[in-house]
């Protein structure tokens, strides 16, 4: 969501108005842009202890914002990739004021990634979800998502993907519990110098299934030109495994869960003939 030097589109939908929040320690001075996000988020201009500063306003805009548990994890969490929380709507945790962050994401960095830039970042990146995961810090389990669920026969049936039915009949049986990320992709993980700069938006963060956020973390996304091969994959895990074991069949098995539920709304031409070919290839019994 941060650049180092952030540009963000003007108004694209219908927001609330961030002027009319009830600030307890920042003061708002100027709407500098609208990052599309799912909540209403301002990237804006404002004074924090007296001092001018760009931050972000993260305003809830639907049920399960999670704006509250966002706030909890960043209080306790300590280092310099983690935004610091300039304010917050105490009494209904409606909104939160947290500082920008240098860095770009890394989808600005390897651009259209012929050359394979994204190799030299994936030991680092995976570092990065490896530490996180041995944090010990108090936290709620994660909220329920439909993408922990395996898909039923009669959506596979519906996506032409009947032969999956037996693959996801063998749901992994061991499950490590472990503070979760719960959003560990590369829009909200910043780069600068090669190094991560920013980790950002913590509201899905609690604990859960290790193998599940690894997986989440890995599995493509639309117009996403990293994490295609092998061998990236490869190096995320040997960077995750300084840190802790997974279970790489149980990562692998989530990856397609997460694959399987993009098709139903995703209509990218390239994409899902990306997934559908992924699919046939690692799942395929």
């Amino acid at each position: 969501m941060n650049t180092l030097h952030a540009v963000h589109p003007q108004r694209w939908r219908e927001t609330c108005d961030p002027f009319s929040l009830h600030y307890n320690y920042f003061q708002l001075n100027e709407v500098l842009g609208y990052p599309h996000a799912g909540n209403d988020v301002f990237y804006v201009r404002g004074l924090a202890d007296n001092e001018e500063i760009t931050a972000y306003i993260k305003v809830a805009r639907q049920k399960g914002a999670a704006i509250d548990n966002e706030v909890n994890i960043l209080g306790q969490l300590n280092g310099p990739v983690f935004p610091k929380v300039l304010d917050y709507d105490h009494e209904h945790g409606l909104f939160s004021v947290t500082a920008d962050m240098p860095g770009l994401r890394l989808s600005v960095i390897a651009g259209d990634n012929k050359d394979l830039i994204s190799l030299s970042y994936m030991e680092e990146y995976g570092e990065a979800l490896g530490r996180l995961h041995k944090l010990k810090i108090s936290a709620k389990p994660q909220v329920d998502r439909k993408f922990y669920h395996r898909p039923n026969e009669e959506l596979l049936e519906k996506l032409n993907l009947p032969f999956l039915a037996s693959f996801f009949g063998h749901k992994p049986m061991y499950d490590e519990t472990v503070f979760c990320y719960g959003d560990f992709h590369y829009a909200n993980v910043l780069w600068k110098d090669h190094h991560i700069s920013a980790i950002l938006d913590f509201e899905l963060a609690g604990y859960g299934s290790r193998d599940f956020d690894i997986a989440w973390a890995l599995f493509l996304r639309p117009g996403q030109k990293f994490l295609k091969t092998d061998e990236e994959l490869e190096r995320f895990l040997r960077g995750y495994q300084k840190y802790g074991d997974c279970n790489v069949e149980a990562v692998k098995y989530y990856m397609a869960q997460c694959y399987v539920h993009f098709l139903c709304f995703c209509d990218e031409k390239d994409y899902c003939e990306y997934v559908r070919n992924w699919l046939e290839r690692s799942c395929r019994e």
